[in-house]
């Protein structure tokens, strides 16, 4: 018997008792739509914790001051400098740009409005290329600006929203602790990240404008040093050349405690995509479970076929057809109906993730997410309701392919 004949008795089969197969395959749907779910969402996330750390820029390397050890205590103190910035710049040759990070926080004022912005930093000129960051309009503040602590600003867009609306703010005049600055630039938006913060809420200047004329201070420490290595490959490296230049220009000793925090972002990101995988993994796992379950559902109902068919296998051994003929039949109904359950299991999967990434997305203030759909996924859904099929089917068939002709047909 051809496999397109054997197809067509199957469906024949399958269509006597419509509501009996409904039910069969219900646990197949059940199971592959949960997976579907479990993965699509578990993508999702993934793909969001990846887009937030590219976000912070092209291939970042932080580095913050740590604690220093004197006579027995720990001391935090602030151990970095904007010399060590240069340093690192110049080198290190798996770094392509760094920025010093100075820290500052006061209400920016136009005209007869204010706002206090969350996040008001003084960084270096190549702070945009460590952070991935164009510009809208505008230009950014040039090393001159930043030898002369000149009072300029850049400003990210939702200030250009509450200051200035309609007004183009280039050119125009803030104040910040009653100090003039003229804006130069406007980032280009960001949005929010996945926590909810707003990424354009922000003003940057000369790092040295914010130590002198904010913090009146004269000395050169910085709170962060944000370095771009020249690719993803060399991260690795690039974090060993910081660690070293570092702990030779802070005349740290073999065996002694760092003073200073070297963090790749790409290996947090890592870190994150790692747990997000495996909490992906352990929930479809556990939907799988319900794959199982509707297996021993398709060979119960499949034994409970041969047994009411019994009569018509003799007929058919009866009349010619081998026992391989009947095994197949058999086996080729239960591949079937898991393939059926799959296809439909699969369709639901993917619109219920495609729901829940709405409603997070309807009641997240954050980045929104976007629904990912893994071909892999739906290739190994599809061959994971074949294989239960030819699992838990193998076993009817291989019954009814034994039966005795003769026995068969005395059956009532």
């Amino acid at each position: 018997m051809s496999l397109f004949l054997t197809l067509r008795v199957a469906l024949r089969a399958l269509a006597k008792n419509k509501m009996r197969a409904s039910l069969t395959v219900l646990g197949v749907v059940i199971g592959i739509a949960a997976v579907t779910t479990m993965v699509s969402l578990g993508q999702s996330a993934s793909a969001l914790v990846q887009g937030q750390f590219e976000a912070i820029g092209t291939n970042v390397i932080v580095i913050f001051p740590g604690n220093r050890r004197r006579e027995g205590l720990s001391q935090a103190t602030v151990t970095l400098t904007a010399r060590d910035s240069a340093a690192i710049s110049d080198d290190c040759p798996s770094i392509v740009a760094t920025s010093p990070i100075v820290g500052a926080s006061a209400k920016v004022i136009y005209g007869n409005s204010n706002f206090s912005p969350q996040d008001m930093q003084g960084v270096g000129s190549d702070y945009l290329l460590v952070r991935n960051w164009p510009l809208r309009r505008g230009e950014f503040f040039t090393q001159r600006d930043i030898a002369s602590a000149n009072k300029v600003c850049v400003i990210g867009y939702t200030l250009v929203a509450k200051l200035f609306q309609t007004t183009n703010p280039i050119g125009e005049s803030v104040r910040i602790k009653n100090i003039p600055f003229r804006v130069i630039g406007v980032l280009e938006k960001k949005g929010a990240n996945m926590v909810g913060q707003d990424q354009d809420n922000i003003v940057l200047m000369p790092y040295t404008t914010v130590r002198k004329r904010l913090s009146g201070s004269e000395f050169d420490n910085v709170n962060a040093i944000m370095a771009s290595a020249r690719s993803t490959l060399l991260m690795s490296e690039a974090q060993n050349e910081i660690d070293q230049l570092l702990a030779e220009r802070h005349r740290i000793q073999p065996g002694e405690p760092r003073d200073y925090v070297v963090q790749n972002t790409t290996e947090i990101a890592n870190i994150f995509s790692v747990v997000t995988g495996t909490l992906t993994l352990m929930l479809s796992a556990i939907a799988g479970i319900s794959l199982v379950v509707g297996g021993v559902g398709i060979m119960n109902i499949m034994l409970v076929s041969v047994t009411e068919r019994t009569r018509e296998i003799g007929i058919r051994m009866a009349v010619g057809a081998s026992s391989g003929d009947i095994l197949r039949q058999f086996l080729v109904e239960a591949v079937l109906l898991s393939c059926i359950g799959g296809v439909i299991g699969f369709s639901l999967g993917i619109g219920t993730s495609i729901g829940v990434v709405s409603l997070i997305n309807a009641f997240s203030s954050g980045t929104p997410w976007k629904h990912e759909v893994s071909i892999t996924a739906a290739v190994a859904a599809f061959i994971f309701a074949a294989a239960v099929g030819v699992f838990f089917g193998f076993y009817p068939a291989r019954r009814a392919s034994r039966l005795d002709p003769i026995e068969a047909l005395r059956y009532e």
